[in-house]
């Protein structure tokens, strides 16, 4: 994409398309849930876009819906995707497969913690730090091997992707509360300096309405 700075590394992290879990607001955490017609659609519609940036690697979650959304990815960029699984949403223990509904239903102060995003309060589940720890360390590796001027596209989850920004940005955890979670098939921008500095976020919550060479 033109005007990217020679400079900087930057990595374009993605979250995957929809899926009927996703359209039913059904909890799916590490369940291995395929993109929807929808979720097809978006990932199809995004997928040019993203390529439009020049990625030279490709990274996604192992889980279905975020290996579906990568290979249209793949397609258009002429990359082959590389799976890793710390890339994963959290592991939500015995709420995954649950709506929010049914959630409510059966345990309504757990559940107000879990939306407010308290996951540690979820009964077997993995936990915000594990989870965190290992989404920043993948995305870190491929943000830190990136050469200057380049960039990598990276394709994970909603939540995942949102507690592991803050943390890379060197913010308190408390602020992923300030940041509402991608939209299926969005995408956010980081930018880092040869330099080694802190990475920057230079754009969030972009899509290929909003996309510009200028990002």
């Amino acid at each position: 994409m033109s005007g990217a700075d020679p400079a900087v590394r930057r990595l374009v992290v993605v979250r995957h398309g929809r899926t009927a879990w996703n359209h039913e607001s059904r909890i799916q955490g590490q369940q291995d849930v395929g993109l929807d017609e929808v979720g097809r659609a978006q990932a199809a519609a995004a997928a040019p876009y993203l390529a439009a940036y020049g990625p030279t690697r490709l990274v996604t979650s192992d889980l279905a819906r975020a290996r579906e959304t990568a290979a249209y990815v793949a397609e258009h960029a002429g990359l082959e995707a590389e799976p890793d699984p710390r890339l994963r949403e959290a592991m939500l223990g015995v709420r995954e497969a649950m709506t929010h509904e049914e959630y409510a239903r059966v345990a309504p102060e757990e559940f107000a913690q879990f939306r407010a995003g308290n996951w540690d309060a979820v009964p077997g589940g993995e936990g915000l730090a594990a989870m965190r720890d290992r989404m920043v360390a993948a995305l870190g590796e491929v943000l830190g091997a990136t050469a200057a001027g380049e960039t990598s596209v990276a394709v994970s989850h909603g939540g995942a992707i949102k507690v592991a920004t803050t943390a890379l940005l060197g913010w308190p955890h408390e602020a992923a509360l300030g940041l509402r979670a991608l939209r299926n098939c969005q995408w956010l921008v980081l930018e880092q300096a040869g330099d080694g500095r802190s990475p920057v976020l230079a754009a969030y919550g972009v899509t290929p309405i909003s996309s510009s060479d200028r990002l």
